[in-house]
């Protein structure tokens, strides 16, 4: 039976599998993790707004019922194409006829790797809770600091990278600091948190017309957040973030640097360019044919963020979720299509639109002729998401969840956890003391 192997159980490895449930085909899809991550909510996770489970699902019960399908819980380190097969960290390997990588993209601080550390992004479960861990070890610092100098360094958050995860980043946090913990400290006014929100390029949502950009400025600014538009990120040294604006160079501290900046490849981009000779662009995403093949490879594909997909359009496919669906349901299709001896068809994305949340009630929604700011693209937006979480019990969990953070502006999920969170039993000495 024709081996189809899936590296990576994200939402193009995932769509492709379950493309295949019914194809005269082995299927094996293999992660490091044993769940699907529906990662356009983990800013929420961050916030406390939803718990990881909420926005997870284990791959296995996901295919259960696909009978044709294994899921393996490995790290696929290398691709030996001659032999048609992967070679897992612990040394086994496994072969196949058909090969789907769909690994995805992880943070890209420009060179800047040492920045990591001060300025998490959210990509995995872990950097989500991490960035919780953060934003709320700050209020809490807040609360015991005396110094008004370093208590307002705490209460600033900065946010790099004004694209939707950044936006809604900023959003969420504006909502926490002045609606949900409004009364929860008694030494300190939540009211006077700062959130910057930072981007390079002249306007936020550089991907969406500029009207919804403008519009998402003019949420952002209402919430609270201080939008500072064509500003690079120069430095970022302990609590300390320097800027430049034009020829303006400022520093400023905060208790709190969140980055969402930028992305690059994960490490199968390389793995495939010396293994199989695939071109890469500056960030390290394959350029694939317009079937989503490597271009000496037609039996091995690359689906999701971590493909660079130019053959439709002046520019790339962005690395949106709807995107991956699309590219793994198409590269399932093909491989039936091939095996049927049927003829086959270039991919051709179908754009359904681009969503970003600003806040409470406030949202932008690009569907190509309409366009829409404000609650309805906001009620839109809500009913997407709950509709493309992977199993029902997590579309009931977080639609209760929404539902109850709404009309009591609580966030449930604010827990501190981590093997730092003893420090703040002890009064903060400085700001570094506590990240």
């Amino acid at each position: 039976m024709h081996q189809v192997v899936i590296v990576g159980g994200g939402f193009g490895g995932l769509y492709a599998a379950q493309q295949l449930r019914h194809a005269p085909v082995k299927v094996t899809l293999i992660d490091r993790r044993n769940f699907h991550l529906f990662q356009p909510l983990l800013y929420q996770v961050a916030t406390g707004g939803l718990s990881p489970g909420d926005i997870a699902s284990p791959l296995r019960a996901i295919l259960s019922r696909q009978k044709n399908t294994s899921v393996l819980l490995g790290d696929v380190i290398d691709i030996e194409p001659e032999a048609n097969q992967v070679r897992l960290k612990d040394g086994s390997t496994v072969p196949y006829d058909s090969l789907i990588v769909a690994t995805g993209v992880s943070h890209h601080y420009f060179g800047n790797e040492a920045w990591a550390q001060q300025a998490p992004g959210i990509k995995t479960v872990e950097d989500a809770l991490e960035v919780r861990r953060r934003i709320f070890l700050a209020f809490e610092a807040a609360e015991k600091e005396t110094d008004p100098a370093k208590r307002a360094a705490l209460l600033t958050f900065v946010v790099v990278g004004g694209g939707p995860t950044g936006v809604e980043l900023a959003g969420s946090i504006a909502d926490l600091a002045y609606l949900t913990l409004k009364e929860e400290f008694r030494n300190i006014d939540t009211g006077e948190t700062r959130i910057l929100l930072l981007e390079g390029m002249d306007r936020v949502l550089p991907p969406f017309p500029p009207e919804l950009s403008a519009a998402a400025e003019a949420s952002l600014k209402k919430a609270g957040v201080i939008v500072q538009t064509q500003t690079l990120v120069t430095k970022i040294e302990g609590s300390e973030v320097t800027m430049r604006r034009g020829d303006s160079v400022e520093t400023i501290e905060a208790g709190t640097i969140l980055w969402a900046a930028g992305v690059r490849a994960s490490k199968m981009g390389s793995v495939l360019a010396e293994k199989a000779g695939a071109p890469l662009d500056r960030v390290g995403r394959v350029l694939v044919e317009s079937d989503l093949s490597l271009p000496d490879h037609p039996n091995i594909f690359v689906v999701g963020d971590l493909a660079n997909f130019a053959h439709q359009g002046d520019k790339p496919l962005p690395g949106v979720a709807p995107v991956a669906m699309q590219e793994g349901k198409y590269v399932a299709k093909l491989i039936k299509q091939r095996l049927a001896d049927k003829p086959t068809q270039s991919f051709q994305y179908k754009d359904g639109g681009s969503l970003a949340i600003i806040g409470r009630n406030s949202a932008v929604v690009n569907l190509g002729k309409i366009k829409m700011s404000g609650f309805p693209a906001w009620l839109l937006w809500v009913f997407v998401h709950i509709y493309y979480l992977i199993e029902f019990d997590n579309k009931l969990v977080v639609m209760t969840q929404w539902g109850w953070n709404y009309f009591t502006r609580n966030q449930g999920s604010r827990l501190i956890t981590g093997r730092d969170v003893e420090k703040t039993q002890t009064p903060a000495a400085s700001i570094s003391s506590v990240l």
